[in-house]
């Protein structure tokens, strides 16, 4: 039955979407289609009432159906905001679409999370789209996290999700014995209507909000992180065997003879990575890199890849690790230790000196780590040659040393092609046992993480380029080129500061936002431009096409380095081993991702976001809790945001307050959107982005995580004035193929998994495959490929270039160009 209406709906769908269509009663509908017999009418008005229901047609006053996009309708996601107002993010948007913006008053009872139908009424400014709810569909909250408010006969949840702009009344009897002030998770019984409160019952008390943990313990809930795994996950996870047997070999290169090495922090558990390189005797270089092979453990649809699948990510809150898989195959078998044989997916590629992949082989393999390195140690030995650890580690040290120059070597060709290259400044929120934060300390990105970012993200351009010419479906990470407007906005802000960028936002190459980045390296308004560049930016997210990735300047792109925190490269796996270990490339297969992948890349995206603001909330939280008994104290800070009601100011640890526009008393402040700054109406003052001013600490709310400033005095330094005549960066003469895709602030095994959130960096991978059990590919075979790649002929920039972040490391040499 079920299916039967399913395919109604699907045909008429697809007749409803005709060009020509007008909107039908239900007896023309019947007749377009030839209904005939009782059973049949019954079927197709089943179907015509479900898609009523869920807002897939509408029905006119005449009773006639139609779609609601050809009715100024949009059916869509609303998006609350802590003001009152809301957007409704279209479920059928289309490329440039902007969100609908939906005021306090045209809400109509909706809230956050609640799929709705609205209507297109107007434009509110500039090219932005307003309109109104006209239905609610289905309601996105069903159970909310929140602070229990006591009174005599009745209480009420301030929602800790300040996008769910409505307090929860609960009756005592629905209270569980709840008190002031603890948290809780509430069970929405009723939701508001007219001028009365949304209604509900506390299912969940978690703590007094000041207990120890209570504070994550309440993230966790708000945003449905699961914690412990189901007993039958568990079940399956116990039953996989602890060693590899002789079966388990059957079919692998066996690599164990081979150096082998993992580098990691020095408390990480889940070691997924290892690499080696060989400089080989025609001067290029060997890189190998071996992944745990998660899927051999991991198969298709058992309980463990069910549950990895819903999670999709593993979580890195302040205290804790929410994982994807369970421990014991993270931490045990799957984990690359040292000295114990391990299976291993391997990519194995020869790149020259311009750091051009000129072969490549993907195979499944057997290693045996030689050390568990760690990123201190081989920073200690590439920049500090320290002795005790050259000694200690002298069958490897030459093999670190090669190691150093190939990353050099992959990271001046992304340069080349115009990657763009952030390097944010990262903390990191120590924590006592308790929870309670004893110190916020800055990360070193050294040597040694850069070297593994820069062999992790050549593997994945590879692995992603070699499947987009074997023309199967998979999965990539892709991220699309920003919105003409958002780039326009940010150009004309970085005028501000003496650069121009020559030609038009939306035929942008990336290497002319890198060389605003090399410009103002060193500057003072070098955190505050990478940051509007930033968010000018979309963000990255997964798709079953390959869109491109505009942050790597790159066309191909897909995450295969990390499979046991992250479900795409699981799957990505799982394609390896069908495609090429299996040779199984035959429609039924094909058929069968090309099905499956969009919606698993659409659930992996979302639930990525989820777990960065978790991860993002948790942090600030506990930096907002840092600094309760800092309060009276005063420290040196740089202005990183200007709005309407105050400047935000960063501290040198990246703690974040605001100065209210309410503290600045000794003038009235005018905002000036254009130039992103507060200037006082009587005595000229101007506070901008990227000023460094002296604040004090005058309160801190954890709760809201809000840390207030006011201002003690400017710091000793000149005021930056605009250049006399501003720096003009050129856009590269080589064009590039415009692709579609989104922003990426998730670092790719630089430093702690989990904690970065910069754009993937990578270098660049070329071949078709061939073969069943292995795939490579030589550079003759992969003409067709690089012909494509854009940005191949260098932009040149016009600042200061940095320096390498590899050119310390012994044995590395600059090329000098040869004359013509």
């Amino acid at each position: 039955m079920e299916e039967i209406i399913q395919e109604n709906i699907d045909k008429l769908l697809l007749f409803m979407r005709e060009e020509a269509y007008k909107p039908l009663t239900i007896q023309e509908l019947e007749e377009a289609f030839g209904i005939e017999g009782s059973e049949g009418f019954k079927d197709f008005v089943k179907a015509l009432v479900t898609m009523e229901e869920k807002g897939l047609v509408i029905r006119t006053r005449s009773n006639r159906y139609g779609l609601p996009e050809k009715m100024n309708l949009v059916r869509g996601k609303l998006i609350g905001h802590a003001r009152g107002f809301a957007f409704v993010v279209p479920e059928e948007k289309k490329t440039g679409d902007d969100d609908l913006f939906i005021p306090p008053t045209e809400l109509n009872g909706a809230l956050h999370g609640d799929t709705v139908l609205a209507r297109v009424s107007a434009q509110s400014s500039g090219s932005r789209q307003e309109g109104s709810i006209v239905r609610i569909l289905e309601r996105g909250t069903k159970e909310l996290v929140g602070t229990y408010t006591e009174s005599k006969n009745f209480g009420f949840v301030v929602p800790d999700n300040k996008r769910w702009t409505s307090d929860i009344f609960i009756l005592k009897s629905a209270s569980m014995g709840a008190v002031e002030g603890h948290k809780v998770v509430v069970k929405i019984t009723s939701y508001p209507e007219n001028r009365l409160s949304a209604e509900g019952e506390v299912i969940q008390i978690l703590g007094h909000k000041n207990d120890p943990g209570v504070d994550i313990l309440s993230v966790i809930h708000k945003h449905h992180l699961p914690l412990a795994f189901p007993e039958e996950v568990m079940e399956h996870a116990n039953s996989v065997p602890e060693t590899i047997s002789e079966e388990d070999l059957k079919d692998r290169r066996d690599l164990r003879d081979q150096m082998i090495v993992t580098i990691d922090g020095a408390d990480a558990k889940d070691l997924d990575d290892a690499v080696t390189v060989t400089k080989l005797e025609n001067g290029n270089y060997k890189l190998g890199v071996h992944i745990a092979d998660v899927s051999h453990y991991v198969q298709e649809g058992s309980p463990i890849d069910v549950e990895a699948a819903e999670r999709a990510t593993s979580v890195y809150l302040v205290d804790r690790v929410i994982p994807m898989i369970p421990h014991r195959l993270s931490n045990g078998i799957c984990s690359l230790n040292p000295k114990v044989d391990r299976l291993t997916l391997s990519c194995e590629m020869e790149i020259n000196n311009l750091g051009d992949v000129v072969k490549h082989e993907i195979f499944q393999s057997v290693i045996k780590t030689t050390e568990r390195m760690t990123y201190a140690d081989v920073r200690s030995i590439l920049e500090d040659e320290d002795e005790e650890l050259i000694k200690r580690y002298e069958p490897l040290v030459p093999m670190f040393k090669e190691m150093g120059q190939l990353a050099q070597i992959l990271r001046e060709k992304r340069m080349r092609r115009g990657a763009i290259d952030f390097d944010f400044k990262e903390a990191k929120v120590l924590v006592d046992e308790e929870g309670k934060p004893t110190d916020v300390v800055m990360r070193d990105r050294s040597v040694s993480e850069k070297l593994i970012e820069e062999f992790m993200l050549v593997a994945n351009e590879t692995v992603a380029e070699h499947f987009h010419w074997m023309n199967v479906p998979f999965m990539y990470r892709v991220h699309e080129d920003p919105k003409e407007d958002k780039l326009e906005r940010f150009f004309e802000f970085v005028t501000n500061f003496g650069y121009a960028v020559k030609g038009r936002a939306n035929e942008i190459h990336p290497r002319a936002l890198q060389q605003i980045l090399e410009m103002v390296q060193g500057q003072p308004e070098e955190v505050v431009i990478s940051t509007v560049m930033l968010r000018s930016m979309k963000q990255a997210r997964y798709d079953a096409d390959s869109l491109g990735h505009f942050g790597l300047s790159t066309e191909f792109y897909t995450h295969f380095t990390s499979p046991i925190r992250r479900y795409p490269d699981t799957i990505v796996h799982r394609l390896i081993r069908e495609y090429i270990i299996n040779g199984k490339v035959d429609n039924e297969t094909q058929a069968k991702w090309r099905e499956n992948l969009p919606e698993i890349a659409e659930h992996s995206s979302n639930m990525e976001r989820r777990a960065v603001e978790a991860e993002r909330e948790t942090d600030e939280m506990k930096k907002a809790e840092y600094m309760v008994d800092k309060i009276g104290e005063e420290y040196d800070g740089m202005i990183s945001s200007v709005t309407n009601f105050g400047l935000f100011v960063e501290l040198p640890n990246t703690i974040e307050g605001l100065v209210h526009v309410s503290y600045l008393t000794d003038d009235y402040y005018r905002y000036d959107e254009k130039h992103f700054a507060m200037i006082g109406e009587r005595t000229g003052n101007v506070f901008r982005i990227g000023d460094e001013i002296t604040i004090r600490v005058i309160n801190v709310n954890k709760d809201e995580r809000a840390i207030d400033f006011e201002i003690v005095g400017m710091k000793g330094t000149p005021r930056r004035k605009f250049k006399d005549r501003p720096v003009v960066i050129e856009q590269p003469r080589t064009g590039r193929k415009k692709r579609g895709g989104r922003s990426e602030r998730s670092n790719e095994r630089g430093g702690e998994r989990g904690t970065g959130r910069k754009f993937d960096r990578g270098g660049q991978g070329k071949g078709k495959g061939k073969g069943k059990g292995s795939a490579s590919a030589s550079a003759s075979a992969s003409a067709s490929a690089s012909a494509s790649q854009p940005g191949k002929k260098d932009g040149n920039g016009n600042g200061k270039k940095k320096k390498g972040f590899f050119e310390n490391v012994p044995g590395f040499k600059k090329k000098k160009k040869k004359r013509k």
